[in-house]
């Protein structure tokens, strides 16, 4: 494959993550960093009518791809998107983030599947279809307030905190016996905090919509009360932790929702600071490897963490998320990320083509 010093990176044509110039804050900040390295790179637009002509041209012309796309804001459906980008990769060009690293890191399912390593609640449980979450969730929510937290979501849109109304009866329920359907429940979406008053059955019934098509599916967790004194996530970029961010929810109510527009109020620290995060997530990811299909990193991606109490009392830290999809650093612009990433993405290039970058392109 000739080699171009080239990188494209993809976005999907408006929505509320775009700018005056029509791209997402941190898209020219990567690409004109990129472009300061010595290499070209531009931004085009993925429409399901131009796969073939996209594919022409960027198979013939970049040596990589940065996807800064969010697989459900895609028209059409996120399939024909990530053929596009596997396609691609068939054809040499290096993928940041592919289809398999947002399938395996960046899908929510991803914490069900690490429940046996102490990461996540033992209780924490993914569903791939309609019956089995009718039939298993009102069992889950006897044990406790839950949290659903479907796939497709962005800043908390989707993201469920479901508890009974009724207190005495929640005293009273006995867990592993299934909440009764017309059983009132407030339901608290993390986008904004609202809440809602519906009865069980009639709200999984709604959330069928979060099940229901491509790469559909819903995760069960147990509520964590501590989520009140914050998320903590850890920002990286290739295997390097570049900052931590304290997201502290609005006060009052049932406010969770740790996202910017819910009112949550954001701190950001070098990760130095929170060493013992780092620490532990280090040490964790030869477990994420084995239990997500490879140590393939996302080129930009981020793993947030919530207090919890360990058995003996001290704190915990147990892993909510992880994001690698189109994870979005626009207020640390002025840290130099952009560079970073640039940086890292270059280099992946050059070590997938066994050159230094002083070849002639």
């Amino acid at each position: 494959m000739d080699v171009h010093k080239a990188i494209v990176v993809f976005e999907v044509e408006g929505g509320s993550d775009k700018y005056i110039d029509g791209h997402r804050r941190d898209t020219m900040p990567i690409v004109n960093a990129i472009k300061a390295a010595g290499w070209h790179a531009e931004v085009l637009y993925f429409r399901p009518e131009w796969t073939e002509d996209l594919f022409l041209h960027v198979s013939q012309n970049f040596d990589a791809y940065i996807s800064r796309v969010n697989p459900g804001n895609v028209p059409g459906g996120e399939k024909g998107y990530f053929d596009l980008l596997t396609r691609l990769s068939a054809a040499g060009l290096v993928g940041m983030s592919t289809p398999a690293e947002m399938m395996s890191y960046g899908a929510k399912d991803a914490l069900a599947k690490l429940s046996d390593t102490g990461l996540v609640p033992a209780d924490t449980a993914a569903y791939y279809d309609v019956d089995s979450f009718h039939e298993s969730f009102p069992t889950s929510l006897s044990h406790g307030e839950r949290v659903l937290k479907q796939n497709r979501g962005s800043t908390g849109t989707g993201i469920w905190r479901v508890q009974l109304v009724d207190r005495e009866l929640a005293a009273r329920i006995e867990p592993g016996i299934p909440v009764p359907p017309e059983t009132r429940i407030r339901c608290t979406e993390a986008v904004d905090n609202h809440s809602e008053i519906r009865e069980l059955g009639e709200f999984m019934d709604f959330c069928d919509q979060y099940i229901i098509g491509d790469n559909g599916m819903l995760v069960d967790m147990r509520f964590l009360p501590r989520i009140v004194e914050g998320e903590v996530r850890i920002l990286l970029v290739g295997p390097r932790p570049v900052f931590v961010v304290h997201k502290k929810p609005a006060e009052g109510a049932d406010n969770f929702s740790a996202t910017l527009f819910s009112g949550a109020r954001y701190t950001y620290d070098r990760p130095g600071a929170w060493q013992d995060l780092i620490d532990l997530f280090a040490d964790a990811r030869p477990v994420l490897a084995g239990k997500l299909g490879g140590d393939d990193i996302p080129l930009i991606w981020t793993a947030d963490f919530m207090l919890d109490d360990a058995p003996d009392g001290a704190d915990a830290y147990v892993l909510g998320e992880i994001n690698c999809s189109c994870v979005g650093f626009t207020s640390e612009l002025d840290m130099g990320i952009q560079e970073l990433v640039a940086r890292e993405a270059i280099e992946r290039v050059e070590r997938a083509h066994g050159f230094t970058g002083d070849e002639p392109a």
